[in-house]
């Protein structure tokens, strides 16, 4: 009989889940689907569009806008990963297999754990631009960013197979409703009917290395940036080197702000807060990004008055 039981339970393992959504509120869910698609729209626009001009305009191609170019394209991807299904969830009732839940969440990870790196990367770049100036063409050579962007992705391979394979490892019974908008880890861990215990040692010690290691790198560059800049006798000169640093601090803070409070709280925390969270650095980060690098930059404001002349005389 016990045998018999067991069988039925395996047999019946969950196949397909449900995305709650970010409400369950009707009257919230068709402005709040105009929206989001408005954000995806401009986020879209505005990551293609750093991605268009870096590649048209040579004096671009420096190792700043080099990593610029490949978090724009890490953001225009992982925002497609999420928010065209987020998307769905508010105009019918979304239901996502488990080979694509595991799928979304392979590629989620993935591009979320670049996105740690990328910035770390950009904080270093700044470093060697301001306390470094001189050595800066040897510091920030072409094999040099080659090889850092190669650790970007190695290190999200290795961070979203991690936690892809430790949420395959868990088996779902009965309950196959996602209260979120995506594939996520915790609520998936609430659904097991095994034991999460290592699945959560898995999430503590992938997100710990991907967000401590990079925040503690971002912090000494930073540290180092500011020592150098105030000891800058021109007002004008820490004024500018102030300036080039602002949108990047704008956009870690952003990003590692809202990444920490998501994963380094305890489980029992809850469910509306995680699903505001992952909105910040999921669906808000990806959109301002292109705004925060660009408004206030004049290379970008070159290349695109640049670019803008070509097409209206070609």
């Amino acid at each position: 009989m016990t045998f018999g039981r067991m069988a039925f339970r395996n047999d019946s393992s969950v196949k397909e889940f449900i995305l709650l959504g970010l409400t369950q509120q009707p009257e919230l869910q068709l402005p709040l689907f105009f929206l989001f698609l408005g954000i995806y729209v401009v986020s879209m626009v505005g990551n293609l569009g750093l991605i268009v001009l870096i590649v048209l305009n040579t004096h671009l191609h420096t190792p700043m806008y080099y990593f610029l170019f490949n978090l724009s394209f890490i953001d225009f991807c992982y925002s497609t990963v999420i928010t065209p299904r987020m998307l769905v969830g508010f105009v019918k009732q979304n239901i996502i297999s488990h080979a694509e839940c595991m799928t979304q969440l392979f590629f989620f990870c993935f591009f979320v754990i670049d996105e740690c790196y990328i910035l770390t990367a950009m904080a270093y770049g700044r470093y060697a631009a301001i306390c470094k100036p001189l050595l800066y063409q040897v510091t920030m050579s072409h094999q040099v960013c080659h090889l850092m962007m190669v650790g970007v992705y190695v290190m999200g391979l290795v961070g979203a197979t991690a936690h892809t394979c430790s949420m395959l490892s868990l088996t779902f019974c009965d309950g196959n409703i996602i209260n979120h908008y995506m594939c996520d880890i915790p609520p998936l861990q609430k659904l097991s009917c095994t034991s999460t215990s290592m699945n959560e040692l898995v999430v503590f010690v992938v997100v710990g290395v991907n967000v401590i290691i990079p925040s503690l790198t971002v912090f000494i560059s930073y540290t180092l940036i500011i020592s150098n800049i105030l000891g800058i006798r021109s007002a004008e000169g820490r004024s500018k080197a102030f300036s080039t640093c602002g949108s990047h601090v704008i956009a870690v803070s952003l990003f590692y702000g809202a990444s920490a409070f998501m994963y380094l709280k305890p489980s029992s925390a809850s469910v509306d807060d995680d699903k505001v969270s992952t909105i910040f650095y999921t669906i808000l980060g990806p959109m301002l990004n292109p705004f925060i690098y660009s408004l206030r930059n004049k290379d970008v404001h070159i290349a695109l008055r640049r670019t803008l002349k070509k097409s209206m005389f070609a």
